[in-house]
């Protein structure tokens, strides 16, 4: 794999620190538990979609694009990180907002990252639930081609073989930090949506022939449909990536007890997770993608999956600032 010879700006603060996380994993009696600090890649508060945008954002400016066209629901951390991106370039940013929850908050519609979005100075465009993103995607790009612009579009989460490109960097990047650190990771856990950010770390720990597990706790989509989603893009993103041979479907594995009644809806079981990744460790979580992957972690720890001198890394792919959307619900007791 030869990552330096696809187009790439900088665009976040890497490696992010991988850290030991000793009082949750006292509180849980094992396994051994480190985070991945995807949440500081700093660009506007951060998140994993950063990682993404270097490959995607890089591969838009060699195509000479001057109008980034992304995709995703109100609350979209990948929204939010690809306005920033777009400013930081000095492009102009054009954004389709789904609404995919069928009842929300004044506070969701305009707090957290839609508030972000704004201030970033992206242009938003709403479209029902249900909606052809992709295709309405298309035509904004068509119409925008007729005005003289030169549009790229990015796909929801920035998920295609492109995006996933940055998660194969991450899962190297794990690697060296872990060898750094003198422990060996058995398994890596975090939430899976898109697809893109699972499918790169099971091509770059493939790759690399490493034996590391790669856990997606889903937070949309039943098992079967999500680890088919997942290994759809597998395939593409490893050919993309130079690997020279062919990946198990064996080795994407996904579970989905975690997501509740739906895509961004709050569980009990996701707020107290929350509440634990704070109170034990300072750790602000989201509540649509790392908190249900970290009620994962916790309930699966606590089944006994690993065994207690293993050592598991959760990916925090940021969101904190979908915190305020939800305030009505996660206040404190």
């Amino acid at each position: 794999m030869q990552l330096g010879r696809h187009p790439r700006v900088r665009l976040g603060h890497m490696p992010t620190p991988l850290e030991f996380m000793p009082r949750l994993t006292e509180a849980l009696g094992g396994p051994r538990l480190f985070v991945k600090r995807d949440d500081c890649t700093g660009l506007a508060t951060g998140g994993n979609k950063t990682r993404k945008l270097e490959f995607l954002v890089g591969e838009a400016v060699a195509r000479g694009a001057d109008t980034l066209i992304t995709l995703g629901a109100v609350q979209s951390n990948h929204v939010r990180q690809t306005a920033a991106a777009a400013a930081r370039m000095g492009m102009r940013c054009e954004i389709l907002l789904e609404k995919r929850l069928s009842q929300t908050t004044e506070v969701y519609e305009r707090n957290g990252n839609v508030l972000l979005d704004r201030l970033l100075g992206a242009s938003l465009r709403y479209v029902p639930m249900g909606a052809d993103m992709n295709g309405a995607a298309e035509l904004l790009a068509g119409d925008l081609r007729r005005e003289g612009r030169v549009p790229y579009v990015i796909p929801g989460g920035g998920s295609n073989p492109v995006g996933a490109l940055g998660y194969v960097d991450c899962a190297l990047e794990i690697l060296r930090q872990a060898a750094d650190l003198g422990i060996e990771v058995a398994s890596v856990v975090h939430a899976t949506g898109s697809t893109g950010t699972q499918a790169g770390l099971i091509v770059g720990f493939e790759g690399a022939q490493s034996g590391v597990e790669v856990l997606g706790i889903s937070v949309r989509q039943p098992r079967e449909k999500q680890e088919a989603a997942v290994f759809k893009l597998v395939g593409p993103s490893a050919e993309h990536a130079g690997l020279q041979h062919p990946i198990p479907r064996e080795r994407v594995v996904v579970n989905s007890d975690y997501v509740g009644e739906g895509y961004g809806i709050p569980t009990e079981g996701m707020i107290n997770a929350l509440r634990q990744a704070a109170r034990l460790e300072g750790l602000l979580l989201d509540p649509v993608y790392s908190g249900k992957a970290m009620h994962g972690l916790i309930d699966l720890a606590r089944k006994g999956r690993w065994k207690r001198d293993q050592c598991v890394v959760f990916i925090h792919t940021g969101g904190q600032a979908g915190l305020f959307a939800y305030e009505p619900v996660l206040s404190p007791e």
